[in-house]
């Protein structure tokens, strides 16, 4: 009898990961039933963090009304979770005060994701993080006394000087004249100082990402992110100067070293992380490591003999602070049996890890048609590998 481990992240536009998870369990234990069986949904910092961690922690759901990224009305989810339920590894990565009893888990994509902008309309020049703010607002107002903020997804470049704008900072052109518009990129020329209020936000913030990429430069976040989110070659030196001016500013109504721009993740979403570090006190966490800890995946994983993993696209990205990269890398250190499945496979430069992996859609099989079988490829793909 095996020990067999299932733990997936989303599958993009199809599945969510508890969703991938429950599909690949039944189609095991139906080919396998004398099998022991665990699920664990793995996310990083992006799409289907808040509900992962949030079902772990057996919290509860909650909206809130915001302003979106192009600035209509759109639904933000987020979850609230007791701490005394989150493990004991994660709480030490955490490193939340004592006296913190209720954790709020924010996902940067509810309310200003990329998936809410067509195509058409994506401009890192015109979209915000205006309802990351309000929703960290409702949050607190709802009981949490920390935010918990999983970036990633975003439709923005604005180093979340919306989100801050939202809790209260304030935009000048000139001594006199405050900026009255949402602060998005397009208005920023005009921007002359960043005036902090009087009295800030005192919940202590953490930031869950897994880049590592700094806020400028050629590994920036308008170099790196820009162009998925709109930005025109040609716009690019406008945009980074605009970027490097506006954080230069935001760290003088911090009182903070311009070095901060140089910090590994402080790219991530935009710059968001930057201004969440400078703005609220933020502090970064890495995403997958601790979704890892909010799990016990590793005490999980000793117990196990086989490990399935996967997520939509399993490339070279995934072996980059991932959390099913991470896992199949745990799994092949440990010597345990592996078998990683996704949509779609690009190169992965590991010929063990490569042989280990499966795309569960038939290579001519239009997108939109892979995406609306991915439940049944999942099953089949089980089905084939474990048949008794």
């Amino acid at each position: 009898m095996k020990n067999a481990l299932i733990a997936f992240d989303k599958f993009k536009d199809a599945l969510t990961a508890h969703q991938a998870c429950q599909a690949a369990a039944e189609a095991l234990a139906a080919s396998q039933p004398s099998w022991n069986i665990d699920i664990s949904p793995l996310a990083d910092g992006g799409d289907g963090f808040c509900d992962t961690l949030t079902r772990i922690s057996q919290g509860r759901f909650l909206e809130c009304q915001v302003t979106g990224p192009l600035g209509s009305e759109t639904t933000a989810r987020y979850g609230l979770v007791q701490t005394a339920k989150i493990s004991a590894a994660a709480r030490d990565r955490l490193a939340l005060p004592a006296d913190v009893e209720t954790l709020a888990i924010v996902e940067f994509a509810q309310s200003s994701g990329i998936a809410l902008v067509t195509q058409e309309q994506r401009s890192p020049w015109t979209t915000t993080s205006y309802g990351l703010g309000q929703t960290i607002a409702h949050a607190q107002s709802r009981g949490a006394d920390a935010i918990l903020i999983g970036l990633g997804g975003s439709a923005t470049n604005d180093l979340a000087l919306g989100a801050l704008q939202a809790l209260g900072y304030q935009f000048f052109a000139g001594q006199s004249q405050r900026l009255e518009t949402l602060a998005t990129p397009q208005h920023w020329r005009r921007v002359t100082e960043i005036r902090s209020p009087k009295e800030k936000l005192q919940l202590p913030i953490r930031i869950a990402c897994d880049v590592e990429n700094p806020l400028l430069g050629k590994n920036g976040a308008t170099a790196v992110f820009g162009p998925q989110k709109g930005l025109q070659p040609e716009d690019f030196e406008a945009l980074e100067g605009e970027m490097k001016r506006l954080a230069t500013l935001l760290c003088q109504a911090s009182a903070a070293e311009a070095s901060l721009m140089d910090v590994p993740g402080s790219g991530a979403a935009g710059g968001a992380a930057f201004g969440l570090m400078l703005g609220l006190g933020g502090k970064l966490v890495q995403g997958a490591e601790l979704v890892f800890d909010w799990s016990n995946l590793r005490a999980k994983l000793e117990r196990a003999d086989l490990v399935i993993t996967g997520e939509g696209r399993f490339d070279a990205s995934s072996l980059q602070g991932k959390g099913p990269g991470s896992l199949a890398s745990l799994c092949l250190g440990q010597n345990k049996e592996l078998l990683v499945l996704a949509g779609s496979l690009g190169e992965l430069g590991d010929p063990i890890l490569s042989s280990k992996a499966k795309a569960i859609s038939p290579p001519e099989l239009p997108l939109p048609e892979a995406l609306a079988r991915t439940d049944r490829n999942i099953r089949a793909t089980i089905e084939r590998e474990f048949a008794r």
